[in-house]
């Protein structure tokens, strides 16, 4: 039975692991130096830039995730990961030097645009590393851990460094971190990405991936989830300081130590989660952390002093790390190897669309009803949108389907394999190869994806 740290011991996983680790740590840091630079561009006005800067973040990932997704693939894709990182180090190099707020939006757009086109195929390049189905799941566990490991460890090393240094040291290892994480990747050889057999235009490129996620019953349920997910983690993020320095009249110091419970609920799942999958599926899992959100939520309405908050917060950390790191083996498993970069960039836009309505409910209710309505609306929210996943994802969820196929004239890349037995000329060269061939209407049963040939899920 593999070990929890068992994925490190592939030499190529372990270098990009190390990467990720450096970015992470970087942009921690760089975060908290966006805060106080933006504090002292516009005291007055710093909470409402810095919420403007996290929606300029959603539309950079919105509008550029998908175009990475159709797009990426023909990049080799170490140069490509490398490359962005580099591109993120420069950026972050510029934004001490930004003078005025519009420019500060600028660079962070293009710094989330590259966030956009880098996430998605470095999650779509996991399942090519690590081909074992135990090691790919421990591989995303500790991609959680190190992500929640970041969020405990980054504020805290940047007080430190605060305090024999400016802000604007925090840029600098930000850069740098991100020039170590492109080093990583150059130090190992990346595997080549399948091929993908999509023809069409611009337009068909860029929403393929978008378009066949949202074709896929499991992955809308996967969706849905991601709704309850960011109404649970909104009212984290968003109301934490408002309920604790405003509903309890406390110091700011005691609203990280709150938050810090939400990460280590977090980071205990994820630990624990590997196991868990090997003995329940990823439905059962990700619809019981649905479950688990409202729970939570709708404890608040009991009104929780301070002591009562952290283990709700606990809870919601928990619950997050059984949606998020099935969410991966899901999108994997739902998809063609050629297409992975289409559907990882698909769900990395639409899961941060929930974001954005979790955040915008969250705020919005919050400001004007307080924090009981908070609590009850997203509790509410979770509890339909958990309901709404269960509906859609079906609990004899089949990998293999059968379905048929119409007659119909066909171009695109092939191999002649059982589906393509066709006579040639000499002219179409070797295989794959692209030329007009007829399929006679067929049915037939196998894993079923939507892709180039499977263009409408069948009813069952």
């Amino acid at each position: 039975m593999s070990s929890f740290f068992s994925p490190l011991a592939h030499p190529v996983f372990r270098w990009l692991f190390f990467g990720q680790v450096v970015s992470l740590l970087g942009t921690g840091l760089a975060t908290v130096a966006l805060a106080l630079m933006v504090y002292d561009l516009s005291p007055l006005q710093a909470g409402l830039v810095l919420g403007s800067a996290l929606a300029v973040k959603m539309v950079a990932y919105l509008g550029v995730a998908p175009v990475v997704g159709g797009y990426s693939h023909a990049f080799p894709r170490r140069s490509w990961l490398a490359g962005l990182n580099l591109g993120r180090a420069v950026i972050v190099i510029l934004l001490p030097f930004a003078a005025e707020i519009w420019q500060i939006f600028v660079l962070i757009f293009l710094l989330n645009a590259l966030a956009a086109g880098y996430t998605p195929v470095y999650q779509a390049l996991l399942p090519d590393v690590l081909t074992d189905d135990d090691e790919y799941t421990r591989a995303l566990s500790l991609s959680r851990l190190a992500m929640e490991l970041e969020s405990l460890l980054s504020p805290a090393l940047a007080a430190g460094l605060l305090l024999i240094t400016s802000y604007e040291l925090l840029f600098r290892l930000n850069a740098v971190a991100f020039v170590l994480a492109a080093g990583c990747i150059f130090l190992v050889k990346v595997p080549a990405a399948a091929a993908s057999d999509r023809t069409g235009g611009v337009w068909q490129h860029v929403s393929f991936g978008i378009i066949s996620y949202l074709k896929t019953p499991r992955l809308r349920g996967v969706l849905a989830l991601n709704l309850a997910l960011s109404a649970a983690g909104a009212m984290i993020i968003v109301n934490t300081v408002v309920y604790v320095r405003h509903v309890l009249g406390m110091s700011e110091s005691a609203v990280p130590t709150l938050m810090a419970a939400a990460g280590v609920g977090s980071m205990i799942t994820a630990f624990l989660l590997p196991k868990l999958l090997d003995h329940f599926s990823n439905r059962s899992v990700m619809l019981a952390g649905g479950v688990l959100f409202s729970v939570a939520l709708f404890a608040g309405l009991s009104g929780p002093g301070y002591a009562g908050l952290f283990p709700i917060w606990f809870l919601i950390g928990g619950a997050t790390s059984m949606v998020l790191i099935p969410t991966g083996r899901v999108v994997r498993d739902s998809c063609n190897a050629g297409d992975r970069n289409d559907y990882f960039s698909a769900n990395f836009a639409l899961t941060h669309g929930m974001w954005l309505v979790g955040y915008l409910l969250a705020g919005s209710i919050g400001s004007a009803w307080g924090m009981q309505a908070s609590f009850a609306a997203l509790g509410v929210v979770a509890l339909l949108a958990t309901l709404l996943a269960a509906k859609l994802w079906r609990h004899d969820d089949q990998e293999n389907i059968w379905h048929v196929h119409p007659a119909q004239e066909h171009l695109h890349p092939h191999t002649h394999d059982e589906h393509h037995q066709h006579e040639h000329e000499g002219w179409e060269g070797p295989e794959p190869h692209v030329h007009p061939h007829y399929h006679a209407k067929h049915r037939h049963r196998h894993r079923f994806v939507i892709d180039e040939h499977h263009a409408h899920w069948p009813k069952q």
